[in-house]
């Protein structure tokens, strides 16, 4: 194993799987030795990674200026301690992923990683610090890790033991209670082209709520609401997913509503392998935001923690200032616009099952321990090699005191094209400071948003 693998799995051996209740947890740990979002507290040996000091807050920048990098003091005035390149990877080679080596190796004249000094930027609102507790006291899985039980708001594992805990907590992190963003996705071709699909989301974190208890939240954790802008020839349509709790009980729900054709229809296929939406066949729709929906085509191992070199406090990319064109060349992301620290990441490995199905033999996921942020993804096909490179670019919303995403990637060097999403440069700003109810998210509402 892995030298900087740790032994904090076992010190936690603590079944979050059982089907007749939770079993006893060390829950005086959260805030103790322990971050409130069950994080080492604690830095490194070497001090590369300091301790978690609360994370990063400060005022909500003037309006207008909260995407410039200079809103951002403590990350504006830095200049990287590092520049991995193809050159001195070898120097860093067990804090990489398999992704992040190959695309060094492919591209030695270009690809490089801007490595900074490490700041645990992350924090939540005491809600959800006080939700976690709860959740670490009650919550268990349940029909092999597909129903989430006696679980609600805050992060439903903060001290997990097994892969489909880590993996619930990534889909149920927070990122405030409600969202109305813009996302951009270009499917850059070998030739450094692209056209702009754009999207406007609303969603509700409904499991995230303040307040909200089990029975309210109806077996649905998020209400998504999707509508395309752009381009012109796909303008119009919308699609809505309710995503569930209990997998088993009740899979996702999801409608699609075609705009030239003015019907609403059920969307069974918007889950696993299908193609995602707008992506140019570059991501399946599980790969949305990293990994979501179900879990139960794949066996998951929990590997246990690591320092890895990862992708945070990604301020630079965000800024308005900079153009979709900025942030893309031919080969690959503007990296010169982008920020990699040292973190501590839970390691979870998944294999496709033999009885089920899905263009992925396997993934390695880095999940960050301050945010549960999945940070990267090794993807392999069914011969096993190397496909598809993921990496999400996080930043904090310090209004919020909630993660948010500066952009996501998705490298295919099969087809030697890669996917930037969830970006929104040329758009406007995200909006928090909306309250969307469950009843915005209905079928009969899709009509009316659609010729918004």
């Amino acid at each position: 194993m892995h030298r900087t693998i740790l032994t904090l799995v076992a010190a936690l051996a603590l079944p979050a799987h059982a089907a007749d209740g939770p079993p006893d947890r060390p829950v005086e740990r959260l805030g103790q030795d322990l971050t409130p979002m069950g994080a080492m507290k604690a830095g490194n040996a070497d001090g590369s990674i300091p301790a978690w000091d609360g994370g990063y807050a400060i005022p909500r920048p003037p309006e207008g200026e909260e995407r410039y990098l200079e809103s951002y003091e403590r990350f504006a005035s830095e200049e990287p301690i590092a520049i991995i390149t193809a050159d001195n990877m070898a120097d860093y080679a067990e804090f990489l992923t398999e992704g992040q080596k190959a695309l060094l190796k492919r591209y030695p004249q270009s690809y490089k990683m801007p490595l900074y000094k490490t700041h645990r930027s992350g924090r939540a609102p005491e809600f959800i610090y006080e939700a976690n507790k709860r959740n670490a006291e009650r919550a268990y899985l349940s029909n092999e890790g597909e129903s989430i039980n006696d679980a609600t708001t805050g992060i439903p594992f903060p001290l997990p033991d097994n892969g489909k805990a880590v993996m619930w907590n990534h889909k149920l992190r927070y990122r405030t209670e409600s969202i109305q963003r813009y996302n951009v996705q270009l499917a850059v071709q070998s030739n450094g082209m692209y056209t702009p699909f754009k999207l406007q989301e609303d969603i509700r974190f409904h499991y995230s709520n303040e307040g909200v208890t089990v029975d309210e939240l109806e077996n649905v954790g998020i209400y998504f609401l999707q509508r395309v802008i752009g381009p012109p020839r796909q303008a119009g349509n919308v699609l809505l997913v309710h995503e569930t709790l209990d997998q088993i009980k009740e899979a996702r729900r999801a409608w699609q509503y075609n705009a030239g054709q003015r019907r609403v229809r059920r969307a069974p296929d918007v889950a696993y392998d299908n193609p995602g939406t707008g992506s140019d066949g570059l991501r399946t729709n599980d790969q949305l935001d990293m990994f979501n929906g179900a879990t139960d085509r794949y066996n998951w191992k929990l590997v246990g923690k690591r320092e890895m070199i990862v992708p945070y406090n990604s301020y630079k990319l965000a800024d308005s200032r900079n153009s979709y064109d900025d942030l893309t060349n031919d080969r690959h992301l503007n990296q010169d616009l982008t920020r990699y620290e040292k973190h501590r990441v839970w390691v979870v490995e998944s294999e496709l099952r033999e009885d089920t199905s899905h263009i992925y033999k396997r993934r390695t996921f880095y999940v960050d321990e301050d945010t549960w942020t999945i940070l990267a993804v090794d993807v392999y096909d069914q011969r096993d090699q190397l496909w598809r490179i993921q990496e999400l670019h996080p930043i904090q919303i310090v209004w919020k005191d909630a993660v948010a995403t500066a952009g996501s990637t998705v490298y295919d060097l099969q087809a030697n094209r890669y996917l930037v999403q969830e970006i929104s440069n040329e758009e406007p700003l995200f909006e928090t400071d909306v309250s969307f109810s469950p009843r915005h998210f209905t079928p009969g509402n899709i009509k009316r948003v659609a010729t918004q």
